[in-house]
């Protein structure tokens, strides 16, 4: 390319124009369906329509009898009047497909390119596509006719698309410049490509999959399968549209995260899988291929092995607190974003942490166990109260610092220490050495993290230096407790009791067996690592991560990333936004620059974050690009990841 050329405005070649079936393809349902549904609604006794007319709907599309004898029964059997084809606008405007309504905006850019066709009717569609800028004129569909009462009666058979084979007749009529693109769920819209008044043909399978249609598309050079109008746009080369279209954007969620994440991605347009049980790193490395959305929680190790094999993975959300089961360096290297809910469960875990200290305070797990073995033990020897006693905490993070405030509305006193300087709440005291909180505390709970560096930080040296008869609780990490140290300690009687949540190894699923040396030891709390697990924690920790995933992957939004720069970004409205990350080296912004004056694009707004490993440009501009221009902002060196978004 000369330099004329590329200080010229680039002026992509004009798209194929597109042309859209209005039932189950523009919106989710068949019209004449719901029409059914609200006339039964509203006459009970025509509660047969409805079955009826889904019959002759499915059998239509799906080419078993002819698109004429199935539209003209369907109006003889429903007989609308005027005043029911207006409801039924309005419950088709709460109906348009996902993936339609989030690309509103390229129906107004790219006015009279973008039409629709049905063999339904003017009088529902019109109303319903204006919202998106398209003009009646832009629609070819069937006519109502009326009797005097305002009843519909039938239908005008002068229009071709009345007729078997109407569609065809009808797109060849329009006489149109350049490539035709038909983009339907049923037969008829197949036969338009098949009878050649389209290039090509895209079957639509957002809202329904017709097997026959789809039989039909497989393996064409000129048709395919679209789960979305992204794929549709993308693959059209819509000015600037090289986004990768949502829907081929696979997110991978294991071990039973919490079915509100599942939901948010698939609303968003992104095909969701989702496994049960946690992975060990062979299981892994298999399932990881062609992922671009990992989600995990505590159990799934996400290694360097793993990362070396992940070929399209993009994130990596941990639906838990801790990151320590994520090589979170190796993400780094490798351009691949981290986020986790670092407060989502913090309740949960709090509360459970003061009912485990009452329990353990009036020795319940030794009496509970004697009750089932028929022993009536009815005595206030070893049970005490919390109120006066000392709470001593060990990390005073978001956990242990609400924890404190709960602990003081119980009546207790608080201390903690953390090698970091923290804000003490209430009336929390800090003491700056961890043996002088052992030798006070009556209660010690741990709220560390999960680094390597912790690992069994707490041994038979600090169960030494606790006062005689304290209790130990910990809801933390495994790995951070000498296990065996704290069952010697329970037997000799150092320490009263315990409750542990959480092992140095844990079974990967429910079904695997557990083991431990705490098993079977007096006044010994043991519960499988469900210190986050409740109901609501799930669900607001299901909330937060796939919102931080989403937002990074709709918009590069790195708000809350454990190892990404933090930039937080507005919605990309009327723009063209370009994603950058690189090594941080110099040189790489002036080389980003150098592209964008070469392609003539535009810069609306610059964003340029660094960490020590990695850097983060976001440019947006205000015009198409041709793919040369993604071609080279890929290959300026040290970059890791590059998308464009719209």
């Amino acid at each position: 390319m000369g330099p004329a050329a590329m200080n010229a405005s680039f002026a992509p070649p004009a798209p194929a124009t597109l042309i859209l079936d209005f039932d189950s393809t523009f919106t989710t349902v068949e019209a004449l369906d719901i029409l059914a549904e609200l006339l039964s609604a509203a006459d009970p006794a025509r509660a047969a329509d409805v079955a009826q007319i889904k019959a002759l709907t499915d059998q239509a599309m799906s080419g078993e009898i002819s698109f004429s004898d199935a539209l003209q029964r369907r109006v003889q059997i429903l007989k609308p009047t005027r005043d029911d084809i207006a409801a039924l606008v309005e419950v088709l405007k709460t109906k348009i497909s996902a993936s339609i309504e989030r690309n509103r905006a390229v129906f107004n850019d790219h006015a009279g390119k973008i039409r629709i066709i049905s063999g339904g009717f003017h009088d529902f569609i019109d109303p319903v596509v204006a919202d998106f800028g398209i003009d009646p004129a832009y629609v070819l569909a069937n006519r109502l006719t009326w009797n005097a009462d305002g009843v519909a009666i039938g239908l005008d058979l002068t229009n071709p698309l009345s007729q078997d084979g109407g569609k065809i007749t009808a797109v060849r009529a329009l006489n149109l410049d350049g490539d035709v693109v038909m983009v339907g769920d049923g037969w008829t819209d197949f036969e338009v490509y098949k009878g050649g008044a389209a290039e090509r043909f895209y079957a639509f399978t957002e809202n329904v999959t017709r097997p026959k249609v789809v039989a039909a598309t497989e393996g064409g050079d000129a048709t395919r399968i679209a789960a979305s109008f992204d794929e549709v746009l993308h693959a059209e080369g819509y000015q600037g549209r090289y986004s990768f279209p949502r829907s081929k954007l696979k997110v991978l969620l294991l071990e039973n995260i919490h079915p509100e994440a599942v939901r948010h991605f698939r609303e968003e347009g992104y095909d969701v899988s989702t496994m049960k049980g946690a992975l060990d790193e062979d299981d892994l490395i298999e399932a990881i291929q062609g992922v671009h959305i990992l989600g995990i929680r505590s159990k799934t190790n996400v290694t360097s092995r793993v990362l070396e094999h992940a070929d399209k993975l993009m994130a990596v959300g941990a639906f838990c607190i801790g990151t320590n089961q994520i090589d979170l360096k190796a993400c780094s290297q490798r351009g691949i974003a981290v986020f986790n809910a670092p407060y989502s469960n913090t309740r949960s875990v709090v509360e459970m942490v003061m009912g485990l200290t009452v329990v353990l305070t009036r020795n319940i797990p030794d009496k509970s166990i004697g009750m089932h073995q028929g022993k009536w033990d009815k005595s206030a020897t070893g049970a005490h109260e919390v109120r006066g006693k000392t709470l001593g905490i060990i990390g005073y993070g978001a956990i242990g610092s609400q924890l404190s405030i709960l602990a003081e509305a119980f009546g207790m006193r608080v201390i903690y220490y953390d090698i970091a300087e923290k804000l003490s709440l209430g009336n929390a005291k800090r003491y700056r050495s961890l043996d002088a909180l052992l030798a006070e505390a009556d209660v010690v709970s741990l709220h560390v993290d999960g680094r390597r560096e912790n690992t069994n930080i707490f041994g038979a040296a600090q169960f030494a230096r606790m006062k005689d008869g304290a209790l130990f609780i910990n809801l933390s990490r495994g790995h951070v407790v000498d296990i065996e140290a704290l069952a010697k300690a329970i037997d000799s009687k150092k320490i009263a009791g315990c409750a542990v949540d959480v092992f140095p190894e844990e079974p990967r699923t429910n079904d695997d067996p557990f083991e431990s040396a705490l098993m079977g030891r007096r006044n010994t709390v043991l519960t499988p690592h469900i210190g986050g697990s409740t109901e609501e924690a799930q669900e607001a920790i299901a909330e937060f991560a796939s919102e931080r995933l989403l937002n990074f992957l709709n918009r590069g939004d790195t708000t809350f990333s454990v190892n990404m720069p933090h930039v937080q970004l507005s919605e990309v409205e009327g723009r063209h936004r370009f994603l950058h990350l690189h090594q941080n080296v110099p040189g790489v912004l002036a080389a980003i620059n150098k592209v964008l004056a070469e392609y003539n694009l535009n810069i609306l707004a610059q964003h340029l974050k660094t960490n020590e490993q990695l850097g983060y440009v976001i440019v947006d501009v205000d015009q198409g690009y041709p793919k040369e221009a993604l071609d080279a902002l890929r290959t300026v060196p040290g970059t890791l990841k590059f998308r464009s978004l719209l």
